[in-house]
């Protein structure tokens, strides 16, 4: 299966168009978002074209291609008009043969792991960096990055997964790291 890997969309309904024209391009089996879908959050300025509305629409005319793990911006109103849960915590996940724990990185970090096995890894957005980092006892850390609002001169990106080869990627698909991790 091939999954796409997006986070903080935060309401930009140009970069959710540019992340679905990639999911598209991609021909991905399913979107994982990791949270902050609809809310820009009090931190951040507004992104490029803030319109949280067309963003409702677009992702639920693909609602059953997606699913999420929630943000720190996401709500109870936010799952009152999206079609696909948003509210969980975390996913797991299977990578070859390791687990792959999903979650938005508020609360599950580097900083307050959840509870992770050796060879597991830790995926999350939430800090708006893409990372590859390996801790601990054969563990890994991954982010996507963000989609609309991207930090630490880092560009407006999402990961690929297939088995276990991850591919991080700028919107308009060009790769600038990849790996596997066996």
């Amino acid at each position: 299966m091939k999954l796409m890997i997006a986070s903080d969309i935060h309401g930009s309904s140009y970069f959710c168009r540019e992340m679905l024209a990639a999911f598209q391009k991609e021909q991905a089996d399913r979107l994982l978002l990791l949270g902050d879908i609809l809310y820009h959050g009090p931190r951040n300025d507004l992104p490029k074209e803030y319109s949280p509305k067309e963003v409702i629409r677009m992702l639920n005319e693909r609602k059953d291609r997606i699913f999420c793990v929630r943000g720190n911006c996401d709500t109870e109103v936010d799952q009152m008009v999206l079609e696909f849960p948003i509210l969980a915590d975390y996913s797991v996940l299977t990578a070859g043969n390791r687990l792959i724990y999903a979650t938005h990185g508020h609360h599950f970090n580097l900083d307050s792991l959840p509870p992770l096995q050796p060879g597991d890894i830790l995926l999350h957005g939430h800090t708006h960096i893409p990372a590859w980092d390996h801790f601990g006892e054969e563990n890994w850390y991954l982010n996507p990055g963000s989609v609309s609002i991207p930090k630490a001169g880092s560009p407006n990106s999402y990961m690929i997964m297939e088995e276990s080869l991850f591919a991080w990627k700028s919107l308009d698909g060009a790769v600038y790291h990849s790996m596997e991790i066996i």
